[in-house]
């Protein structure tokens, strides 16, 4: 890698072009990856994309009447001081919030390097160019506002964020939530039916833990194949597995851990204040992400868990 005060007058415009090339096609892949779910935005980042591109221009320009056609191969990974992007334009679905920060990440560290490159260029024509880009960059914030005021209204903004919410909650927390209550539900039969039959906090343990290994494999699996998201717009479909399936573990494990105390009568206690903790947890996120009342989400989930609870204390002693 170079650094980049040994570049030479020739070798920071072609930086230069390089990164107004890169930008450009970052922005259109933002454009090209919200279009479908936030044209609005969308709408944005192509001025934005136009932007860049007139930028390129204006640097090309410069460089073939300096230096002559051919422009050397010097990319951002070539020089010392970048910080390496994380390729978000590739993820599908693209999430508005990290589009939005990422882009003004590129626009502050853009402005970083013209305002750098014009304070070593010695040619009067590079200096200016590299000056008013500069410029151009740090006002590029307010233009980027003025494209929202002008393609983002109120009433659509408030629409896009809507939809962002409905895309995480279908992608991220439904799969959660759906392991969480499968894996604290379900697995209270087995482990307290298990802990009642023997009066043994380590056997309550290992069938609480295979339990909810074993729910959660089960779980990841069945939320993965149940569709490819292409249709449904829930997301990548291992994605949600994942998470279905670690949620389902993590849910069966919680109130299976106090088990590892090895006087029974306080573990029994330990884990069934687990259980209330899980419960009210489950009842919060159903609250809070899936419009149901607190009084009806404290019902629904509470009536289930009490009912399995018990089926498990009477298997248990029976």
């Amino acid at each position: 890698m170079r650094n980049f005060d040994s570049l030479s007058e020739r070798e920071i415009l072609a930086l230069a072009i390089s990164l107004e090339e890169e930008d450009e096609r970052v922005y259109a892949d933002f454009a090209e990856g919200l279009r479908q779910a936030f044209p609005a935005s969308a709408a944005v980042f192509d001025g934005m994309r136009s932007e860049e591109s007139v930028h390129r221009r204006r640097l090309l320009e410069l460089f073939r009447e300096k230096f002559g056609d051919h422009i050397p191969l010097l990319r951002r990974q070539d020089v010392r001081g970048f910080v390496r992007r994380k390729p978000v334009w590739l993820v599908r679905p693209l999430g508005l919030e990290t589009v939005r920060n990422q882009a003004s990440a590129m626009e502050v560290e853009t402005r970083n390097f013209y305002e750098r490159a014009a304070a070593r260029a010695q040619d009067v024509r590079i200096r200016q160019l590299l000056d008013d880009l500069a410029q151009e960059e740090r006002s590029h914030e307010d233009r980027a506002e003025a494209l929202e005021k002008d393609k983002l209204r109120p009433d659509v903004k408030h629409r896009e964020d809507e939809a962002d919410r409905r895309l995480f909650v279908l992608q991220i927390v439904q799969p959660g939530l759906a392991g969480l209550m499968d894996g604290s539900v379900s697995t209270l039969a087995p482990v307290f039916a298990a802990a009642f039959a023997t009066h043994n906090s380590w056997d309550a343990f290992v069938v609480g833990l295979a339990a909810s290994v074993g729910a959660g494999i089960s779980m990841g699996f069945t939320e993965a194949l149940s569709d490819d998201g292409s249709l449904t717009g829930r997301g990548h479909p291992w994605v949600r597995g994942f998470i279905c399936g670690l949620m389902t573990a993590v849910g069966g494990i919680g109130h299976t851990l106090p088990f590892l105390i090895g006087d029974f009568q306080i573990a029994m206690i330990a884990a069934v204040f687990v259980v209330v903790i899980e419960l009210g947890v489950i009842s919060w996120v159903r609250q809070r992400y899936m419009e149901t009342t607190a009084l009806s989400a404290v019902l629904q989930v509470g009536l289930g868990g009490v009912l399995v609870f018990v089926t498990g204390i009477l298997i248990g002693r029976s």
